[in-house]
């Protein structure tokens, strides 16, 4: 006997948040209703033409925007941006560059030239333990 499978469902707003989609621009049927895994993926796989037209277009939710700009989502919030852009408005931020713009970016710069620091230092650390245990190890005599 097989058991009966319960379909997996989500919030639309997670489903949103998968998809990268900006909730409140999705159709009021996907809003109001719940998302199966299966739909997901179909989803995911054959986006509808809503679905192109807001990944092309926007408005795009914050996770997107920051990405676009190359800067973190608090980055966003430091430079006033608190809610969804629109791919022309993100053009036009990266077209006129304000300087908050240009400070995130430098900021993130740093994080990320930090960051692969940090990981470059633990690896060697790690390459150090791992000789000093091959070190440790008894070896044999040959007969």
């Amino acid at each position: 006997m097989t058991p009966n499978r319960t379909v997996q469902t989500m919030k639309p707003a997670t489903a949103a948040k998968k998809l990268g989609v900006y909730l409140q621009a999705t159709p009021a049927e996907f809003q109001e209703g719940v998302v199966s895994r299966t739909e997901l993926s179909a989803l995911q796989a054959d986006p509808p033409e809503w679905l192109r037209d807001l990944r092309n277009n926007g408005p795009h939710p914050r996770p997107v925007v920051a990405a676009k700009l190359g800067i973190s989502i608090a980055g966003l919030a430091r430079g006033g941006v608190t809610g969804a852009l629109t791919t022309a408005e993100i053009d036009a931020l990266k077209r006129d560059l304000p300087e908050w713009l240009r400070q995130e970016r430098a900021t993130q710069a740093e994080v990320r030239k930090e960051a692969a620091r940090v990981k470059e230092k633990r690896e060697k650390e790690k390459a150090q333990e791992k000789d000093a245990a091959e070190d440790d190890k008894p070896r044999r005599r040959p007969s």
